[in-house]
Order: structure tokens, then sequence, then C-alpha cells
């Protein structure tokens, strides 16, 4: 009866923690920049950032994946630095597709957890992402690594409120997203999304769909 209890108390403070975020494919931001789109004012303040390293953050957008945003900081910062400046602004990895080294940017990040977010693969939701590191970690520290991670957005099935959790959306764009459904390929895709907006936005909008 004990166990029992403690198992509905587990199950109530999940759904409470996690309850209106379910059907999201991108992490819930706990104040994490986004390199793709923080102000220079924003970066300017980060830890480590000069002024012509914001700079060069800014000149190498769009970043698609976590290891480009490394790439283009490794050549100013140590491994150090990096791993303190990762706390504050990161750009999320796809949780079916990033390659150990680029989970391992994550900060606090063990090897062991970045195996266990490789054993439940593939992804086909955040849930379940929560609800597989729920087994190890607390629902603390899950919601926390979830701010780092995303799982692609069906382009053709995805809710309104799913569309609206990829960083940077505005209800125009929302709506242009479903406009075009159904998708039969990502060339479609980004020929009706960049009567809007430019390649580079395109690009990354992309990195965060898939067509199922």
């Amino acid at each position: 009866m004990h166990t029992r209890c403690a198992a509905l108390a587990a199950l109530l403070i999940a759904s409470l923690t996690w309850g209106p975020l379910v059907n999201a494919q991108v992490g819930k931001n706990q104040g994490l920049l986004d390199p793709n789109l923080a102000a220079a004012s924003q970066l300017a303040a980060l830890p480590h950032m000069t002024e012509a390293l914001a700079r060069k953050v800014q000149e190498g957008r769009p970043y698609r994946t976590a290891a480009a945003l490394d790439a283009v900081l490794a050549g100013s910062l140590d491994a150090g630095q990096r791993a303190e400046l990762y706390a504050r602004l990161f750009r999320q990895i796809n949780l079916n597709t990033a390659g150990r080294e680029e989970i391992m940017l994550i900060p606090g990040m063990s090897k062991r957890m970045a195996h266990e977010f490789e054993e439940y693969r593939p992804y086909s939701s955040l849930e379940q992402f929560r609800r597989e590191m729920a087994k190890y970690v607390d629902a603390a520290e899950v919601a926390r690594l979830e701010q780092f991670v995303f799982v692609p957005i069906d382009l053709n099935s995805a809710s309104e409120e799913v569309i609206a959790t990829i960083p940077g959306m505005t209800p125009k764009m929302i709506h242009e997203f479903e406009e075009y459904r159904p998708y039969a390929t990502m060339e479609q895709f980004r020929r009706e999304i960049g009567k809007y907006v430019d390649e580079a936005e395109v690009a990354r909008l992309e990195s965060y769909v898939t067509i199922r």
C-alpha cells in the first residue's frame, strides 16, 4: 500500500511539473539563451564573451547544431570556459541524431548519462525523454536537461502548441507552417517558408522539423 501511494505521489508530481508540456517537442527554457536569436547586448553579458567573440557568434548564424557553435567558440575559449558559457548559451541538440561528443557539450553531462540519452533512441516525444531520464535523475535534473534538447517536430501532424515550442516562432509563422500542409518533401518546406523569411532563417527552422 505504501509503495502504491509513493508511486501515485511521484506520478502527481511529474504531472504538475510536466503536464502542460506533454505535447512539447522542444525542451522548456529556464533562461538559456539561443545563439541564433540572442541580441548583441545579451551575448556581451555572458561569461568569457568579448565584443569580438560576440560579433563572431552572430556572424556564424544560423547554428544547426551545438557542435557548429562549439567549433566557432573553440578558437577563442578553452573547454572549461566553453562549459561555463554553455550553462547560459546553448544550441539545443536533436535527441535522435546528436553524436556522443555533442551530447557531452551539455553542462554537467556525464558519460553514463550520455549513454542513457542514446539508449532510448529513437525518441518520438519529449515526454518519452522525461520518462526515461527520470529513471536515473530527479525531476529537477530532468527539467534542467530538457532545456538543452529537442525531438524533431512532424510538419504534417504537429499542433499549433507543438509548433510554437520552436524557439523564435511567431503566430504568423505558425500559420504559414500549417498553411502548406501536407508537406511531401523538405524542399517544399524550404520553398514555401522561404516566401516569408530569408535562407538563414529557413535553415534554422528546418533543423527543428521532419516529415514522417
